[in-house]
């Protein structure tokens, strides 16, 4: 049984599990409307979560580590933005933040399934530009991925599906951006799957802060990082990117111009 029926009504799913992962990144693990039931989230979209913190109502999306093959509950890894810890933002992440002073048992609401991509297998995407717009779809054999930050989770639900079916051929290759080797998100299961499927995925990182035996790259995502580490520009290959925004406007699209990937042939979260 599919929880998401409907994508403009809210279902309500109760916490119960939270793991502390470190600092500042917890799993939560929510229980589905019932034992039999999945989420029934396409490959490619996300979830949104909506809560009244302080008065406001605040809706954020989020796409769980978990998959359709997990029957029961769904589960979520987030960093959680704490207050002060930040001086451009000093409330930190109000959802975040909420999620993380959830008690087991506690209920929030989610609907979906939303977003602009959907991977239908076997290289081919289905892509909007705009929300409203009528789908096109786009059929690859390559995908590059470049993430930065939370914006992993998108990367990690297309890289799990794609290596766990043996008739899909398509080749993945990710950089993922962060500010600290500490602050890799899901790096454990990143790395399990390129250690089982090392001709399927590659797998690299960027840290902004790194310790002298770091053995990856440090820095802004830069063109010849992605010349080294991605695939090359090519009619059969698509790029996605996942990130902040000023990693996506400033370090991705303009070194993506530069190398003459097609502005067709990429799509961002």
């Amino acid at each position: 049984k599919r929880t998401l029926l409907d994508p403009t009504a809210k279902v309500p799913l109760k916490l119960l599990h939270k793991e502390v992962i470190n600092h500042d990144t917890r799993r939560f693990r929510f229980e589905l409307p019932s034992e039999n039931h999945i989420l029934g989230l396409p490959i490619g979209q996300h979830i949104f979560l909506s809560a009244t913190i302080d008065g406001e109502t605040l809706i954020r999306s989020y796409t769980p580590v978990s998959s359709d093959d997990d029957v029961g509950y769904m589960d979520l890894v987030v960093k959680v933005y704490l207050k002060n810890t930040h001086p451009k933002y000093p409330a930190g992440g109000k959802m975040s933040q909420y999620l993380d002073s959830l008690s087991i048992g506690d209920t929030v609401d989610i609907r979906g399934p939303s977003g602009r991509l959907k991977y239908l297998g076997k290289g081919v995407f289905s892509m909007k530009v705009l929300r409203k717009d009528p789908a096109y779809t786009v059929n690859v054999k390559k995908v590059a991925m470049i993430a930065g930050g939370s914006g992993i989770t998108p990367m990690l639900q297309l890289i799990r599906h794609v290596t766990k079916d043996p008739h899909d051929n398509t080749k993945l290759s990710l950089i993922f951006a962060n500010q600290t080797e500490k602050d890799i998100l899901l790096r454990a299961e990143l790395e399990e799957v390129a250690a089982k499927h090392p001709d399927q995925f590659k797998l690299w990182y960027t840290i902004d802060v790194a310790s002298a035996d770091w053995k990856y790259s440090v820095g802004f995502i830069s063109a010849s990082m992605i010349q080294e580490h991605l695939f090359p520009a090519a009619s059969d290959t698509l790029v996605l990117m996942c990130g902040p925004p000023a990693m996506v406007n400033f370090a991705c699209i303009p070194n993506l111009d530069k190398l003459g990937y097609d502005p067709k042939l990429r799509f961002s979260y």
